[in-house]
């Protein structure tokens, strides 16, 4: 466990790039990480086997199957070292995000968003990636967008990965507030 923050302590941003499949969590997670100095971790990579094949069969996790998950990426966020840390991760459910928050409580959060014929379309593009268009109804339904009273942003995804960088980085900048790092 890294050391509690303190006065002689640089501060840890720890950020959540989140969204159903196709709208660009990988890549827009890189370009904000890039963009703000931070470290980057593509939550995929944290799941263990079982859930991978799961899908990879066309078949939607449990909340059950993704809760050990979140724990694991819950600890990535906690563990992240200063500057800090930017988290791809689908967190859809609001059940999914508190998960987050109970690890590392300042989290933020980017929502991206798009239309379901866009990420169709976006999915359909991607090469070598274990979850299949398929599952992207279920991951529609199940989504739940950020409430106001939650540390998040919400981002479109019609522009470039640099563009939509950008608008989540200025975003995070309005909701940390003047002053803040």
């Amino acid at each position: 466990m890294p050391p509690a923050e303190g006065p002689a302590t640089e501060p840890v941003r720890r950020i959540v790039v989140m969204g159903v499949a196709g709208a660009g969590k990988t890549s827009v997670g890189v370009a904000l990480a890039d963009r703000l100095g931070l470290d980057f971790v593509d939550a995929d990579h944290l799941h263990p086997p079982a859930n991978v094949e799961r899908m990879r069969a066309g078949r939607a996790l449990t909340d059950a199957e993704r809760m050990p998950w979140l724990d694991l990426v819950g600890a990535a966020l906690a563990d992240a070292r200063a500057p800090g840390i930017v988290v791809a991760c689908s967190s859809l459910r609001r059940a999914h995000r508190d998960r987050l928050r109970a690890a590392a409580p300042d989290t933020a959060f980017v929502a991206l968003e798009g239309d379901e014929a866009l990420l169709r379309e976006r999915i359909g593009g991607r090469v070598g990636h274990f979850m299949p268009a398929t599952l992207l109804a279920s991951q529609l339904d199940a989504y739940e967008a950020p409430d106001a009273d939650e540390r998040a942003v919400r981002v479109g995804v019609t522009g470039g990965v640099d563009e939509i960088a950008a608008t989540a980085a200025s975003a995070l900048e309005r909701l940390a507030g003047p002053g803040a790092t």
